[in-house]
């Protein structure tokens, strides 16, 4: 049943895509994201752009974000060591370095420290 359950929310992720608003574990950060490429492809080293709010809707400018991630039905991480390599103002940031190396569902889990909040996203995608 929990595997039905996962395969399900990740079908609703999927359907998502990069217009959604992914919101932290504790509920302080809001994430959105914009693949550089479209649809997302098997293979293709390529970035996103991340925009950060807090719960009151307020870009989040200075944060820290880690990344991370992989495909929890295989039990595996990320092919590749993705990072943000520049902040770009007003809540965004440029996420570079993601690979995705076969189909299925991923997950990206973004680690956010902004001040003294910490709090992490998942992003769920099927590809």
């Amino acid at each position: 049943m929990k595997r039905f359950a996962l395969v399900l929310l990740l079908l609703c992720a999927a359907a998502l895509g990069d217009d959604a608003d992914w919101v932290s574990r504790n509920g302080l950060f809001v994430v959105r994201y914009k693949a550089e490429i479209e649809p997302l492809t098997i293979n293709t080293l390529h970035a996103w752009r991340l925009h950060l709010e807090n719960a009151a809707g307020e870009a989040v400018p200075g944060a820290s974000i880690q990344v991370s991630g992989g495909m929890p039905l295989h039990n595996h991480g990320l092919p590749t060591e993705p990072r943000i390599t520049t902040e770009l103002g007003g809540g965004d940031y440029r996420l570079d370095g993601l690979r995705f190396h076969m189909a299925g569902p991923w997950e990206i889990t973004l680690s956010i420290t902004a001040g003294s909040s910490t709090d992490t996203v998942v992003i769920a995608l099927i590809l």
